[in-house]
This record gives structure tokens, sequence and C-alpha cells, in this order.
């Protein structure tokens, strides 16, 4: 009988190191899963930066853009601050006069045209991005260049 314990005992031994052995195994498989996938995002993240671009506030300076939307007969208004970011040209230089150069004139133009065609539920918080998003498409169309980096939304009021 003694000679049957030994067996048992020494297979459950090789158990016991085979599942320590394979935790140590998982462990370090896991580790190295686990760093190379934050790596690569860090990567992503440095990548998806870029270059300070130039930022223009549509419309007036401190209401921004006022609004009919929905049609001459809804009454209906919308306020809204809209900052444009665009890629850095070749002619970039900013001026203080009063008057708009050609770029931001097709911009204030494109902004208002595609505010103004969108219906009373488009204008819903959960679709603000849908609405950057469209903003961004149409004035990179306009300009007929990839110019614009994102379009920031400061206020909005919808009366």
């Amino acid at each position: 009988m003694a000679e049957e314990e030994k067996p048992k005992k020494m297979s459950m031994m090789v158990i016991i190191i085979l599942i320590v052995v394979g935790l140590i195994l998982a462990g370090g498989i896991s580790y190295l899963i686990a760093t190379r996938v934050v790596s690569d995002q860090t990567v992503e993240k440095k990548n998806s930066q870029h270059e300070p671009g130039q930022f223009i506030k549509l419309g007036d300076a401190k209401d921004g853009l006022i609004l009919n939307i929905g049609g001459v007969n809804s009454g209906r208004y919308l306020k809204i601050g809209v900052i444009v970011e665009l890629k850095p040209g070749k002619n970039t230089a900013t001026k203080e006069g009063k008057t708009l150069s050609p770029e931001e004139i097709k911009i204030l133009d494109t902004a208002v045209y595609v505010l103004r065609s969108q219906k009373i539920e488009d204008f819903d918080p959960t679709k603000q991005e849908q609405l950057k998003e469209m903003l961004k498409n149409e004035i990179n169309t306009t300009l007929g260049e990839e110019r614009v980096y994102d379009i920031y939304i400061t206020n909005f009021v919808l009366q």
C-alpha cells in the first residue's frame, strides 16, 4: 500500500507543478500582449495629433450665427457659435481688419446653407456629432480639399 500512495503523491505533485507553470506562462503572455496593445495605441494617438491649425469663428464675434431655421413661417431661430479649425495654408496670414477673406466668406456661406437646410429634428443634442461632420464635409467640398481639421460648437440655443 505504501507503494500505491507514492505514485499518487508524485502524480499530484506533477499536476500542481504543471498548473503553476501554466499560470506563470499565461501571465507572461497576457503581459506581453497588453504591453504591445498599449504601445500601439500610444503610437496611434501620436499620429492622430496634428500641427496647430488656424481658427476661424463664424458670424459675429460675440453672438456667432443667428439663423431662421425650419422655413420662413416657422418662427424658429438658432443661435450657434461655430469655430472652424483649418490646416495652416501657405497664405494664412492673420489680419485684423473687418473684411473677411474670400476663404472665410466661402466657409461662412457653406455653414449658413448647411444649418438652414436642416430640419428641426436634426438639431437634437444626440445628433451634434453628425451635424459637425456634415459641416466639415461640406466645407471641405467647398474649399476643394481636406482643409478642415475639426468643427467646434461653442454655444447652441434653439428657440
